[in-house]
């Protein structure tokens, strides 16, 4: 007969080797944005999401920078410009540095295709446009290699 000690350690094992908590994944996606005028400006942009939790966050990171900066999902907004194509989406980020609002992303995209991002500097108000480097291999353990 099996002792109620030796029941004890198999239910412990078993509760150690197989939890019982919900399996939550988190998914990434890694952009690579070049500027489209003046400045060689590069930068990251990376965006998470929590099915479960519908947790979703992002940032970016400046290909001459070593931090990045924290961004908070503000609204997203759809536009049909075509019944037979895709809906165009905007989605907008607000940028978070240093524990103040210093500005704004906005990226369009329509299907798998990403048109554009804005970047709005919240204190001078400058806006500047970068296009998607689609051709930049940028998986989440590495990201853009500049």
């Amino acid at each position: 007969m099996i002792g109620l000690k030796s029941l004890s350690v198999c239910f412990i094992a078993l509760l150690l080797l197989c939890p019982m908590s919900a399996h939550s994944e988190v998914t990434t996606e890694v952009y690579c944005f070049r500027s489209q005028e003046g400045k060689d400006i590069n930068f990251e942009f990376r965006s998470y999401y929590d099915s479960v939790s519908k947790w979703s966050g992002a940032s970016v990171k400046y290909s001459k920078s070593k931090e990045a900066i924290s961004l908070v999902y503000k609204d997203s907004e759809e536009e049909v410009l075509d019944p037979n194509r895709p809906s165009q989406f905007t989605t907008r980020w607000i940028e978070v540095s240093e524990g103040q609002v210093t500005g704004d992303y906005g990226m369009v995209r329509q299907g798998a295709l990403i048109y554009a991002m804005v970047y709005t500097n919240h204190k001078s108000g400058k806006r500047y446009i970068f296009e998607h480097d689609s051709n930049m291999d940028s998986p989440p353990e590495t990201g853009c290699q500049w």
